[in-house]
This record gives C-alpha cells, sequence and structure tokens, in this order.
C-alpha cells in the first residue's frame, strides 16, 4: 500500500521545480515538476515519497491530517495479525 501525505509549502525553490514542504511538523525538500501549475507558500499537496502529486483544498488537506492525528486514530484491532503470534513461555 502506498500513502500519500498532506504538506503545506513552506517555500518554492527558485527554478520551481522544487519546494519546501511541512509535512508532519517537518520541513522537507520535494519535488514540484508532476504539478500542474507551480504552488505558493501556504497551499497544500498530496506528497508521496518526496513528490507532489496534486494540489489539495484547505478542506480535503484537514480531513486528512485529521487521519493522522491520535485523537481521530480508529481503535486497533484486538485481534493477532498473521506473523505477530508470540511463543508461549514455558
Amino acid at each position: 500500500m502506498c500513502l500519500g501525505l498532506p504538506g503545506r509549502v513552506v517555500a518554492v525553490l527558485e527554478d520551481g521545480g522544487l519546494g519546501q514542504v511541512e509535512i508532519a511538523g517537518v520541513v522537507r525538500q520535494v519535488d514540484l515538476s508532476l504539478l500542474p501549475d507551480p504552488p505558493s507558500p501556504g497551499d497544500y499537496l498530496l506528497v508521496h515519497s518526496g513528490v507532489a502529486l496534486e494540489p489539495l483544498s484547505p478542506e480535503r488537506a484537514r480531513e486528512a491530517i485529521a487521519w493522522f492525528t491520535p485523537a481521530s486514530a480508529p481503535e486497533p484491532e484486538t485481534r493477532q495479525v498473521l506473523g505477530d503470534e508470540v511463543p508461549e513461555q514455558q
């Protein structure tokens, strides 16, 4: 599964092909070359593996960010996942 994260543009570098984007409180350098139009500081983007895939509206960005905050995270399932078996102690 691939996961794109919402990020906020902090700065666009001189050539417009790279930018600094804040993702989960960390500013990262991101490739902007796939976007249809260059973003501006304050714009939101969907970012995957260091590449901006698409612009996001502030509303969509807020919804996506809410999924990553502990208060809105779904409860973990209590069943064991394949490979998580713990051998019994003797």
